[in-house]
C-alpha cells in the first residue's frame, strides 16, 4: 500500500467509520417505501449527521448546504473550491436514502444496528450508498493535505435514489451554475465482479416498475362455493404475466423489450468469463443443485447486463400460509420490476408495457395498472486516457491490478440524464458493491478495503482532471 493510500486508509478508518456506523442506525427509507418521510424525519437525521461530519474535514474553503425544494426530498451539497482558477469542475454523486430492511438477517441481527465483522460493516444502506460521501470527502481531504492541485468539486448526496431519483433533476438544476466547465461526473453507487480490483461500470440496464391489481370480487368467498364459477384473480394475473415472460425459460417475450447486443459487449463478456471463470455462478447464495440460467459464464454475464429480466418484487391480497383458509380471494396485487437493455428507450417501453397489460382479455375482471418513473439504461463512453490512467493507478495502488470494466444489471437513472445534460464531461460509475454485498437484501455489507480503494480513486480522478485542456 502506497503512502498516499495508507493515509486514506487511516483517515477512513479513524474518522469516517464511527459516523458511518451511526448512519446505519438511521431509518432513512426512500420515499417510495416511506411516503411520510417528511413527518418521520429520518432523512433529515441522515443529512444532519453526514453534514456535520463533512464540516469537520480539513479541506480549505469547504462549505456545505442543504438544497431544499418544495415537495421534494432534500439533498446535501458540499462545495470544495479548486486550488486555482481555470481547472474546471467535478461532480461527485451519492445517495443516503435506503431500501426497506428485508429479512431475516443472520443471527437475528437488527438491519439498523451496525455490526463490524473483521473488515466488513453490516447494516442497511452502508454499501448502497451510505459510504459514498465519506469516501469522497476522505479522498479529497488527503489530496488537499498532500498539497496537490485539484479542480472545483461539488459533492451531491440525494435522498430519492431508491425511488428512481424523481427529485434529483430539480437539485441538479439548482446547482447547475456551480458546474461550469464540468470535466468529470463521478458516481459512487456501483460495483463489480469481485473485490480484487477497482471496477468501472461500462453499462447499466434500465428498469420499469409496475403494479398490477386484478380484482374479481367485492369480498372473498368460500372457494368450495365459488371455485369453478368465479375466475381466480391469481390465474388472471399469471395470464397477464405470461404475455411478458415465458414461464418455462424466464425469457422476456416482447421484441420491443429486447435489443441486439453489440459485438463489443459480447467480446467483453467472453473475456471476463475467461479471466474470472464464470464469476456470476459464484456471486449469489443459491440453494444446492440449482440450475442457473445461461448456457455459459459469458452468456450469464450478457443475461445480467444486456437481456431483459422480470422479477416479482411484492404481492398483496394473499395471506401467509398459516392463515390461508378455503377462500377464493377478492383480488391479487403484484409489483414487478422489469430490467431492460441499456439502449432501449425506457419511456417508450413503459408506454407499450401498460398498453400490453391493459389490452389483454381478463375475463371481465377489474385490472388496474400503476407505474413508477421509468429508469433509463446507460452506455458509458470509452474512457479518455487521463481517466483510464487515474483508474488504473488507484486500482494498482490498492490491489496491484489494473481497473476492470464490466456492465451492471442494475439501474442508476441519473447517469443517462447527466450524460445527455453534460455531453463533454467524462462520466465514471464505480463503487464498493460486489459479490455478497447484498444491497437491497438481508445482510447488506461494506468491505472496508473496497471503500478505501474508492476513496483513493476519487482522489486520483479529481487530481487527473486538472490535466485537461479547457
Amino acid at each position: 500500500m502506497s503512502t498516499f493510500l495508507s493515509q486514506v486508509n487511516e483517515s477512513f478508518r479513524s474518522r469516517a467509520i464511527p459516523t458511518l456506523l451511526e448512519y446505519v442506525g438511521i431509518r432513512s427509507l426512500s420515499p417510495a417505501f416511506e411516503p411520510e418521510w417528511e413527518k418521520v424525519g429520518e432523512i433529515e437525521r441522515a443529512i444532519d449527521l453526514i453534514k456535520s461530519w463533512v464540516e469537520g474535514a480539513e479541506i480549505p474553503g469547504l462549505t456545505t448546504r442543504v438544497s431544499r425544494l418544495k415537495g421534494k426530498t432534500p439533498a446535501l451539497v458540499v462545495e470544495v473550491p479548486g486550488t486555482r482558477e481555470g481547472l474546471g469542475s467535478v461532480l461527485v454523486y451519492g445517495h443516503l436514502d435506503k431500501q426497506p430492511a428485508e429479512g431475516p438477517w443472520s443471527n437475528g441481527d437488527d438491519p439498523f444496528s451496525a455490526v463490524l465483522v473483521q473488515d466488513a460493516i453490516f447494516g442497511r444502506g452502508v454499501a448502497d450508498d451510505g459510504y459514498s460521501c465519506f469516501a469522497a470527502i476522505t479522498g479529497l481531504e488527503v489530496l488537499a493535505k498532500e498539497g496537490k492541485d485539484y479542480p472545483r468539486v461539488v459533492v451531491l448526496i440525494e435522498a430519492s435514489e431508491e425511488s428512481g431519483s424523481p427529485d434529483l433533476e430539480y437539485h441538479l438544476e439548482a446547482i447547475e451554475k456551480d458546474l461550469q466547465d464540468l470535466r468529470l461526473v463521478l458516481c459512487l453507487d456501483s460495483g463489480g465482479l469481485d473485490f480484487e480490483r477497482l471496477w468501472v461500470t461500462s453499462s447499466l440496464r434500465g428498469n420499469l416498475v409496475v403494479t398490477i391489481d386484478v380484482k374479481v370480487l367485492e369480498q372473498g368467498v368460500h372457494s368450495g362455493s365459488a371455485g369453478g364459477v368465479v375466475p381466480s384473480s391469481f390465474r388472471i394475473l399469471r395470464s397477464l404475466l405470461s404475455e411478458l415472460e415465458e414461464a418455462s425459460t424466464g425469457k422476456v417475450l416482447p421484441e420491443w423489450l429486447n435489443s441486439e447486443i453489440p459485438s463489443l459487449y459480447v467480446d467483453r463478456a467472453i473475456e471476463l468469463d475467461r479471466q474470472l471463470d464464470d464469476p456470476l455462478a459464484k456471486a449469489f447464495p443459491v440453494v444446492a443443485g440449482l440450475n442457473l440460467l445461461g448456457r455459459s459464464g459469458s452468456d450469464r454475464i450478457l443475461n445480467q447486463t444486456w437481456r431483459p429480466a422480470l422479477a416479482l418484487t411484492g404481492i398483496e391480497g394473499i395471506p401467509e400460509v398459516h392463515s390461508g383458509g378455503n377462500v377464493l380471494r377478492s383480488h391479487t396485487k403484484a409489483k414487478i420490476s422489469l430490467r431492460i437493455p441499456p439502449n432501449v428507450d425506457a419511456e417508450e417501453a413503459l408506454k407499450k408495457l401498460v398498453e400490453l397489460l391493459e389490452s389483454q382479455p381478463a375475463e371481465g375482471a377489474q385490472v388496474v395498472v400503476e407505474v413508477e418513473s421509468p429508469a433509463q439504461g446507460w452506455l458509458a463512453l470509452e474512457p479518455t486516457d487521463w481517466v483510464r490512467e487515474a483508474l488504473d493507478a488507484a486500482s494498482m495502488e490498492a490491489f496491484s491490478r489494473p481497473a476492470g470494466f464490466c456492465g451492471e444489471g442494475g439501474s442508476i437513472p441519473f447517469l443517462a440524464t447527466l450524460s445527455s445534460k453534460f455531453p463533454h464531461a467524462q462520466v465514471v460509475a464505480t463503487g464498493a458493491l460486489g459479490p455478497g454485498s447484498n444491497h437491497h437484501g438481508p445482510d447488506e455489507s461494506l468491505r472496508i478495503p473496497m471503500a478505501v480503494a474508492v476513496a483513493g480513486a476519487v482522489a486520483h480522478l479529481v487530481s487527473n482532471a486538472t490535466s485537461i485542456e479547457p
